[in-house]
């Protein structure tokens, strides 16, 4: 692989500052980002008071832990524009998730928002070893999804010829990443396993790829899975992390000179570890939950939200900013499969609503292969007849595929064939591998 570190005149002084100079910087802009939210949201004005905390009483860092803790059914609560801090005429742009287990959440941005994304992103690809005028082929969706446009702007911004191809239809992906000579591509861990698959269903010799660099979000990935992606391409393949509700991919990145972890940008960002249940904030280098607070947003400026992402902090190594270690996993039950987000309530809403089927499911987790995925099984209603069970089994399969976008494995049985629990019932049994 070629030697793809920057040069160190072409870092930001944010990126190589003193921790003193990062967490001066951080203080002015939290006090800033409280303030902001405090005034101009009436969510955040309330919880503040209920709290018994006001922006005044920030005076460190640490104080941080004073404050509220923001919830993804604080933004439903909310929904569309109750969280944002700005009249929704200066909101230029807006992301939202899909909402099929209720209410969407909803994403602002004003023009300096989406300014400073850009920024952040173009930051993020030029860690990764992408330069001006490289061509960036984008298989992350586009729409209401953040990482197709937040890549776009990204590259855009540094001077890239991109690509906005989007996902699926594989072997055309392929014939573009040839044809337009690639050098950087950015989707999710497993869909590029999906074009390497490709590639070699082609015939084609992925180590002759024009790509140097692949920036991978989206889903969990492990280093095994890096491993196989750069030893078939022999190109650099780097973590990317973000959220919607924090502004979109680029909050952390991978530095393409030690892959030791993503270098969360702190000059926007406020990171703290959390235990999960007591919500009390750990120590660095201990593992909980990541709470994230915006220090520059101004549309939806985001109060100690709770990533749900399990992670530690660790001292910076390329850049003198903190690192997150790889995202473990989750501390709720949300289901990760090849890029797309569910949860075992949106599988049951597709059984509830399909005729014939018992209201009794259990979801498996396995892994063929290299890639994870997932079987539901289900049960005939009693008088159904084993004849029909096929079909049910199929009418499901693509009802869930049709309305949350993802192919699963339907196994059918006989009325009571599901397992029951005297106490709250098991929805997902993992049967992969432990790493």
């Amino acid at each position: 692989m070629l030697d793809l570190s920057p040069d160190p005149r072409s870092l930001e002084a944010i990126e190589t500052a003193s921790r003193d100079q990062i967490e001066t910087l951080q203080l002015s802009r939290l006090k800033w980002s409280l303030a902001h939210a405090y005034h101009n949201v009436a969510h955040a004005n309330a919880a503040f008071k209920a709290a018994g905390v006001h922006p005044d009483d920030l005076r460190q860092l640490s104080d941080i832990s004073r404050f509220p803790f923001t919830t993804k059914a604080d933004l439903r609560a909310n929904y569309p524009f109750g969280m944002f801090a700005v009249p929704r005429e200066k909101v230029v742009r807006l992301h939202a998730s899909s909402g099929t287990t209720g209410k969407a959440t909803v994403v602002g941005y004003t023009a300096k928002d989406i300014d400073t994304w850009a920024h952040l992103m173009e930051r993020s690809m030029r860690a990764c070893g992408t330069r001006p005028g490289d061509v960036v082929h984008l298989s992350f969706g586009y729409g209401l999804f953040t990482g197709g446009l937040g890549f776009h702007y990204g590259a855009e911004r540094m001077g890239c010829t991109v690509v906005p191809v989007s996902g699926g239809v594989t072997h055309r992906q392929v014939t573009l990443i040839e044809d337009f000579g690639a050098t950087t591509i950015g989707s999710t861990p497993s869909y590029m396993l999906s074009i390497l698959d490709e590639y070699r269903a082609q015939g084609r010799d992925p180590s002759k790829s024009p790509l140097r660099v692949g920036i991978f979000g989206g889903e969990p990935w492990t280093h095994a899975m890096r491993a196989e992606i750069e030893g078939a391409f022999d190109m650099h393949a780097l973590d990317c992390y973000g959220l919607s509700e924090v502004i979109g991919p680029g909050v952390a990145i991978e530095c393409v000179e030690t892959k030791d972890g993503l270098t969360l940008w702190e000059d926007h960002f406020l990171a703290e570890i959390i235990d999960s249940e007591s919500g009390a904030v750990l120590p660095d280098g201990a593992y909980g939950e990541l709470v994230l607070t915006s220090l520059t947003k101004e549309a939806l400026p985001i109060v100690r939200y709770r990533t749900r992402d399990l992670t530690r902090l660790l001292p910076g190594t390329a850049r003198s900013m903190r690192r997150l270690e790889r995202i473990r996993g989750r501390s709720d039950d949300m289901i990760i499969l090849r890029g797309v987000n569910m949860f075992p309530s949106q599988i049951e809403e597709q059984v509830l609503a399909h005729p014939g089927l018992a209201p009794h499911f259990q979801i498996e987790l396995r892994r063929d292969g290299r890639m994870d995925s997932m079987r539901v099984v289900v049960e005939a209603a009693v008088g159904v007849e084993m004849a029909a069970h096929e079909g049910l089994a199929l009418g499901l399969h693509k009802r869930i595929r049709q309305i949350l976008g993802v192919n699963v494995e339907v196994s059918a049985g006989v009325p009571g064939s599901v397992p029951r629990s005297d106490g709250k019932a098991v929805r997902i049994v993992d049967l992969r591998p432990k790493r």
